[in-house]
């Protein structure tokens, strides 16, 4: 996969998720989502279903730092999930696999992008605003300590003259 140069400087690889990353990445998602944690059964049931979705891992020296999921029902594409860790945050990786779930989207000919984001995250709210999503709804109540989710929206046949620009 094509990495920015920022990127390619940082020692960051991007590559598809395999059965092999599950433990690993489950280990990320119980630290990163405490409360929200995917079951690792999950991981597993989405790995098996390649027509409908696409994973990908971000790794640094061999190690996993951030993953990412999509499913795509055209006309709609979702993120499943977006995590980087906390100690790689603000170095380009979120806007790295968020690009590439988008371009998967647009692949799959999907019309739409959809996500949720937690009301109280504004670091990611803001990544997904400079990629020109917009929120469209709001799920009160959504996760289960109780917090907001914001439903946003990537139109992808309107010209996005912003996409990925960095902060």
């Amino acid at each position: 996969m094509k990495l920015s140069p920022k990127l390619e400087l940082a020692g960051v690889s991007l590559r598809e998720m395999t059965e092999a990353d599950i433990p690993a990445v489950e280990t990320l998602e119980r630290r990163l989502f405490p409360v929200d944690a995917w079951p690792l059964q999950m991981f597993f049931d989405e790995l098996a279903q390649p027509e409908t979705r696409r994973y990908v891992v971000a790794e640094v020296g061999g190690e996993i730092v951030a993953y990412a999921g999509l499913m795509c029902i055209e006309p709609i594409a979702d993120v499943q999930t977006i995590a980087v860790v906390p100690e790689f945050e603000g170095k380009g990786i979120g806007s790295a696999v968020l690009t590439e779930l988008i371009d998967e989207a647009r692949r799959r000919r999907a019309a739409d992008v959809l996500l949720e984001v937690r009301a109280d995250n504004p670091r990611a709210q803001q990544l997904y605003l400079r990629f020109g999503f917009e929120q469209i709804h709001v799920r009160p109540r959504y996760y289960r300590d109780g917090t907001d989710a914001l439903i946003m929206r990537l139109e992808l046949n309107k010209p996005q003259s912003n996409e990925g620009a960095t902060a």
